[in-house]
């Protein structure tokens, strides 16, 4: 916890606590980075038995939301944390509900493996290949810059969703092609439109692990702001 430069606390137990919450989030990021990475392999390969395991240990991801949530209910009931130690608090507590929805996305694209598609619909999940690369990099990203609490990397990481929102757009462009030129194709479609979006979504909730960072590191809530404001703020 030295390189998040605590403050030392008369309790060192208090200090305890709060290094083993933080260590179960990064523990429960390495889990949902893993369901992620085999959901997409999922896309590619269409790996039933894969797509299986990523739907189990989805609960996997559900009951760690859970126990670190009631943990950090039980730290500010017991310690009372202030300043700092609470913003650190509350930023863990948001960081999971974010990565746990995260993990929901990664079993829903990982669901749509175990139906039968068509050869078709196997091209149009193809196609979201660079976008789902691009988001499991911004969750890479982001958790590592969570684990040193980087400001700067996790502003950098913020202006890479406007990138992913871009290669969104363009798959939805596509896809209504695909809709036009054959209208017997809108259920297909409409599923792998479904699976384009839950992947928009991680790096909106990358975004969001990005504002969390920086409210704990400089005390500041930069949500709802555009970078530009964000940059303003911090000077």
């Amino acid at each position: 916890m030295d390189n998040l430069n605590l403050s030392k606390h008369i309790s060192g137990q208090f200090n305890a606590e709060l290094e083993d919450v933080r260590n179960r989030v990064m523990a429960m990021g390495g889990l949902v980075e893993e369901q992620l990475t085999n959901a997409l392999s999922v896309l590619h390969s269409g790996d039933d038995e894969l797509a299986r395991k990523v739907v189990a240990r989805d609960r996997k991801v559900n009951t760690l939301e859970v126990s670190i949530d009631e943990e950090c209910t039980r730290i500010i009931a017991k310690r009372q944390p202030a300043a700092s130690d609470l913003r650190l608090v509350l930023a863990i507590s948001k960081t999971v509900s974010d990565l746990e929805r995260i993990g929901d996305s990664a079993e829903r694209i990982a669901r749509l493996a175990t139906e039968h598609h068509s050869k078709r619909q196997r091209g149009m999940l193809v196609s979201m290949e660079a976008m789902g690369r691009h988001t499991l990099k911004m969750l890479h990203d982001v958790l590592d810059a969570f684990a040193r609490m980087d400001v700067e990397a996790a502003m950098r990481i913020h202006k890479e969703d406007a990138k992913v929102d871009n290669e969104y757009e363009a798959v939805v462009r596509q896809l209504m092609t695909f809709m036009m030129e054959d209208p017997r194709s809108i259920p297909n479609v409409l599923d792998v439109l479904w699976a384009a979006r839950a992947l928009e979504r991680v790096g909106d909730r990358c975004q969001n692990i990005c504002e969390y960072i920086i409210y704990y590191v400089k005390g500041k809530d930069v949500r709802h702001l555009d970078m530009n404001q964000v940059e303003d703020l911090l000077k």
